[in-house]
């Protein structure tokens, strides 16, 4: 599974203004809604749902927010890369500023954790990280994003 297969050019977000975690996940919300014609309300709460039972933010400034949703057809994801580093309760106490946000069919099984573990296939690698941190605009970002794998799944 390539992450061209889970996000479109128009779910990419170079510059995302939030000023902490509530605000990004409703943003994310806003436009995952928007791209998939869901609820914002039924996304965001999804995400609610999922972050009480740990934060996402999964360290060196990267979250995650994930949740699953019955009126869902496909998995679906958004990546916002954030004006200003929020506290999203990492367990690294790092601020993010790279956010994936992964949307799931309520019953989509194997292939939800297929998706959370390319992303993090892609994240492993601290260039790739870095190339996010800096890539001038949508375009270059959609690319890096996209690019085939070229770490072995683990």
């Amino acid at each position: 599974m390539e992450l061209g297969d889970l996000l479109t050019p128009d779910a990419v977000v170079p510059a995302l203004k939030a000023s902490n975690k509530k605000q990004a996940l409703q943003a994310l919300s806003d436009r995952a809604a928007k791209l998939s014609r869901l609820q914002s309300r039924d996304v965001y709460e999804a995400l609610q749902q999922r972050e009480l039972l740990g934060s996402t933010g999964v360290g060196r400034g990267i979250a995650i927010p994930h949740g699953r949703l019955p009126f869902l057809q496909k998995i679906f994801c958004v990546f916002a890369r954030l004006e200003h580093p929020i506290d999203f309760e990492a367990p690294d106490e790092e601020p993010v500023d790279l956010v994936f946000l992964l949307l799931a069919p309520e019953h989509a099984g194997a292939d939800h954790l297929k998706a959370l573990a390319r992303i993090s296939r892609l994240l492993r690698e601290p260039q790739s990280i870095e190339k996010l941190r800096t890539a001038p605009d949508r375009t270059s970002l959609y690319a890096l994003l996209t690019a085939p794998s070229t770490v072995a799944a683990a």
